[in-house]
C-alpha cells in the first residue's frame, strides 16, 4: 500500500522571485529560433555536461573532455575505467529519457526503476528494471566515513516510492519547477537502492521537468549547478535534527531545499537564454523558397518536429487525427518523398526526424510561430 506522501514547506519571496526569473527565462527562450544542426551540437554539449557534472558529484575522476571520449568511444583512461561504466550508464539514461519525454510518457514504477538500471548497467545493454533495496544502507562521509544519514528500512521503500509516485502524478496545479524539487528531495531521502539512487533523483527530476514543459531545448544542465556548490546541495538536502529517518528527516519543513533548488534552476535557464541568444546573433540561410514547396500538412508537421527533434507515428497520427495504418501510409510516403528519415525502424517505436535538407525550415517555422 501506497504511503501517503504530504510535503512540509512554503514558498518564500525568493522562491516565487526565482520562479518568475525562471518562467521569463523559459518564454525568450521558446521565441529564439535556432538552426536544428545548431541546436543538436548545444543539445549534446548538455548531455554531456549533465552527465560530467552528476557523476562528479558521486566521485567520478574523469575531466569534462575526458567524459566526451568516453561517450563517443574516442578515449580508454586505465585505472578510470569503473569512472568509465558510470558515465556510459549516464549518458545512456538520458538518452531513453529523452525516448520517454517525447512519447509522453508517465512517471511510474517501472519508469524509475527501467531508469535506475541503465544507470547501473554501464551503457552496454536494455536491462530489466531493477526492484528497490531489500536491506537496510547507510550514507557514509567519504572523508570521515561518520554515518550522516540513515534511509528508511527496505520493508517501507516499495510504500513510500509508491506514495512519491502518487504524489507527482496528482500534484498538476503546483508549478513544474516545485514539483521537481520536491521530487528529488523525496527520492534521495527514500534512497530506495544501495547505488546509484543520486543519480536516479537528478535524472527523475530531469524527467519530470521536461515532460512539464521545462525541456529549454534540452539545453541545460541542473547538475553543473549542484556540483559547483556540493556544500550547498549537500547543505540544502540534508534537513532534520537526526540522520535517521524516523527521527525528524519524514516531518522536516523543506523550504530550504525548494528555494536552493529553483534558484539554480533560474541560474541555469538564464545561461541558456543568453547561449542561444549569442547563437542567435549568427543568423541562418533564408529558405522560404523550399518551405512553399511543402504540402499544408507538412507545413504544420514541422511545428510538431521544431518540438521534438523525433516523432513518432503514434505522434503525427495525433497531430492530423489519423487512424494509425493512414497515419503509417502518411509516414512512408514523406520518407519516400525525402521530407522525413527513420531515426528508429522497429515495427513497435518507429520514429522519426526532419531530413537534414529540410534542416533550417525547422528555425522559420520557429520564427513564424513567434
Amino acid at each position: 500500500m501506497p504511503i501517503k506522501f504530504s510535503p512540509v514547506y512554503a514558498l518564500t519571496p525568493k522562491t516565487v522571485q526565482c520562479l518568475m526569473r525562471i518562467q521569463a527565462a523559459c518564454t525568450k527562450i521558446a521565441g529564439l529560433p535556432l538552426t536544428p544542426k545548431v541546436l543538436a551540437s548545444l543539445r549534446e554539449t548538455a548531455r554531456l555536461y549533465s552527465t560530467h557534472y552528476s557523476t562528479m558529484i558521486e566521485g567520478n575522476r574523469l575531466s569534462s573532455q575526458q567524459v566526451e571520449h568516453v561517450v563517443k568511444h574516442e578515449g580508454h583512461f586505465p585505472g578510470r575505467e569503473r569512472d568509465e561504466k558510470e558515465v556510459l550508464g549516464y549518458y545512456a539514461a538520458l538518452k531513453q529519457l529523452e525516448q520517454w519525454v517525447a512519447k509522453g510518457a508517465k512517471i511510474n514504477e517501472k519508469i524509475i526503476q527501467t531508469m535506475h538500471a541503465i544507470v547501473m548497467a554501464h551503457g552496454i545493454a536494455t536491462p530489466k528494471p531493477t526492484s528497490y533495496r531489500d536491506g537496510q544502507n547507510v550514507i557514509r562521509d567519504g572523508r570521515t566515513n561518520r554515518i550522516v544519514y540513515m534511509p528508511p528500512e527496505a520493508k517501507d521503500v516499495v510504500g513510500l516510492m509508491d506514495g512519491l509516485i502518487d504524489w507527482i502524478n496528482a500534484s498538476k496545479e503546483l508549478p513544474c519547477p516545485i514539483v521537481a524539487a520536491i521530487a528529488h528531495y523525496q527520492f534521495a531521502t527514500i534512497h530506495p537502492y544501495f547505488d546509484g539512487s543520486g543519480r536516479t533523483a537528478r535524472l527523475l527530476t530531469t524527467m519530470i521537468l521536461h515532460l512539464g514543459g521545462y525541456d529549454l531545448k534540452g539545453l541545460y544542465s541542473l547538475e553543473e549547478y549542484y556540483a559547483r556548490n556540493l556544500d550547498g546541495y549537500y547543505t540544502a538536502i540534508s534537513i532534520g535534527e537526526s540522520h535517521n529517518y524516523y527521527l525528524g528527516r519524514a516531518e522536516a519543513d523543506i523550504t530550504q531545499w525548494i528555494t536552493y533548488f529553483v534558484e539554480g534552476m533560474a541560474i541555469a535557464c538564464e545561461r541558456v537564454l543568453e547561449q542561444m541568444d549569442a547563437e542567435g546573433q549568427k543568423g541562418f540561410a533564408d529558405q522560404s523558397d523550399m518551405l512553399r514547396t511543402l504540402d499544408p500538412r507538412q507545413r504544420k508537421a514541422l511545428e510538431l518536429l521544431q518540438a521534438y527533434a523525433v516523432v513518432t507515428a503514434k505522434q503525427i497520427g495525433e497531430l492530423f487525427g489519423l487512424q494509425p495504418r493512414t497515419c503509417a501510409k502518411l509516414c512512408k510516403y514523406w520518407v519516400d518523398s525525402g521530407f522525413l528519415v527513420v531515426v528508429n525502424p522497429s515495427n513497435k517505436a518507429r520514429s522519426y526526424a526532419i531530413a537534414p535538407t529540410y534542416d533550417d525550415l525547422l528555425t522559420i517555422a520557429a520564427m513564424r510561430k513567434s
